[in-house]
């Protein structure tokens, strides 16, 4: 593990500990951190009209069982996580009538550029990727989602899953090929 993200760690940690003693401001700094990792780990699971619905009830439950967590159990991302990730099971379970793969094809601007063209050609990169993650098994698309889009390490990952980190890496071995497939499937190549 790199300095830079013990460092991270360590500060994120600092924050939960004020925050569980009720300091708002060091709430609102976790807040920041994880608002846009969020955002598109439930973005890519459900309908987009459910988004921000979602991620206003994760960070509320957050905030509501935040004294609950405990360091020595696991990461604080990986609670966060586990959070978002029971959330959308229970909305799927709450609206079973809803197809998983009806999604709208309106796709946030992640990278923040203004070029018409970006714009263009990144939301249809984005609309091609999430057709393509849909048609993979469940466990393949979180796998992709935790590591590729929200950029989580194995042991997170694997904390998240519960899973040990060498299935892990089987099973992202595995869901790289089958979204590699999928994607061909669908006339891009790589």
């Amino acid at each position: 593990m790199s300095e830079e993200i013990k460092i991270k760690e360590a500060e994120l940690e600092a924050l939960v500990c004020a925050a569980q003693e009720g300091d708002q401001d060091a709430f609102a700094r976790i807040y920041d951190y994880f608002i846009d990792q969020i955002y598109r780990y439930v973005y890519y699971r459900v309908q987009s009209e459910d988004v921000e619905d979602i991620v206003e009830t994760v960070f509320l439950k957050v905030w509501e069982n935040l004294k609950q967590y405990k360091p020595q159990q696991k990461s604080f991302s990986a609670w966060v996580f586990r959070i978002a990730h029971n959330l959308i099971i229970d909305h799927y379970r709450a609206s079973k009538d809803k197809s998983y793969e009806e999604l709208s094809s309106d796709l946030p601007d992640l990278d923040r550029e203004h070029h018409p063209i970006k714009m263009t050609q990144n939301r249809f990169d984005n609309e091609v990727l999430k057709k393509a993650m849909l048609k993979l098994k469940k466990q393949y698309h979180d796998i992709i989602l935790y590591k590729f889009i929200n950029d989580f390490s194995n042991k997170e990952i694997a904390e998240i899953l519960g899973k040990s980190e060498g299935s892990l890496r089987i099973l992202q071995f595995r869901a790289l090929k089958a979204l590699k497939k999928e994607l061909e499937d669908l006339g891009i190549t790589y």
